[in-house]
């Protein structure tokens, strides 16, 4: 049995609209300078604390807390649709067809909150298909490994047969920290070269061809 572990935002939804309008949102509001869309994209994945204290790192704890508090208020409602976070190209097929297969187990890793990643499994009709869910709302950011190592705890898998997907040098760093196999997909918010250099064993240009990774041996993955 593998345990293929997905990150969310970046890997299977590209939110990046979403995620740029809620930050604009927030900062605004305290009237303080929008961080440009590349600054935000390159945090995308780390927890809400953290990202903050990068983006506005120059401010109090109080304003920081008070961007996440904006920054929720002002992201994606319950009704959003998939205009607004849509699948990346093949996702959908990839899982579907993953799901189906009883020599693999599904899991999400994400940065998101717990009720995010609801709103996407209910939209895509997903809700039977990731076995385990971790979030930003019960682990420490990434690249802390606890999210994989509490993933792998849950449905009883070893770390020689667990792969991380992901678009960021995190989600590649906390796969290292964590002792599994990271595989990098090229469609999302963090350049190939950089999560290579963050561990990555190979990159991924379309979502098909994770299936040719997972069906040979996990010890032969380069």
């Amino acid at each position: 049995m593998q345990l293929i572990i997905f990150d969310c935002d970046g890997t299977l939804v590209d939110s990046q609209h979403a995620i740029c309008a809620a930050m604009a949102h927030a900062f605004s509001a305290l009237t303080l300078p929008v961080p440009t869309r590349d600054r935000v994209l390159d945090i995308v994945g780390l927890s809400l604390p953290q990202v903050f204290a990068v983006l506005a790192g120059d401010q109090p704890d109080s304003v920081q807390a008070k961007l996440v508090e904006l920054y929720r208020a002002g992201g994606p409602g319950p009704h959003a649709g998939a205009a607004r976070d849509p699948l990346f190209a093949g996702v959908a097929e990839l899982i579907a067809a993953l799901a189906c297969r009883d020599d693999v187990v599904l899991g999400i890793a994400t940065g998101k909150s717990r009720r995010g990643v609801a709103r996407i499994l209910e939209r895509e009709a997903w809700s039977g298909h990731f076995l385990t869910i971790q979030t930003a709302d019960d682990h420490p950011s990434k690249p802390h490994p606890a999210m994989i190592v509490q993933a792998m705890a849950e449905v009883g898998a070893d770390a020689s047969t667990t792969i991380m997907v992901g678009d960021t040098s995190y989600d590649m760093e906390m796969a290292v920290n964590a002792g599994v196999h990271g595989i990098g997909v090229g469609w999302g918010y963090h350049a190939p070269a950089r999560l290579l250099q963050a561990g990555a064993r190979l990159i991924i240009d379309e979502a098909a061809d994770l299936m040719a990774v997972i069906d040979q041996p996990v010890r032969a993955i380069a």
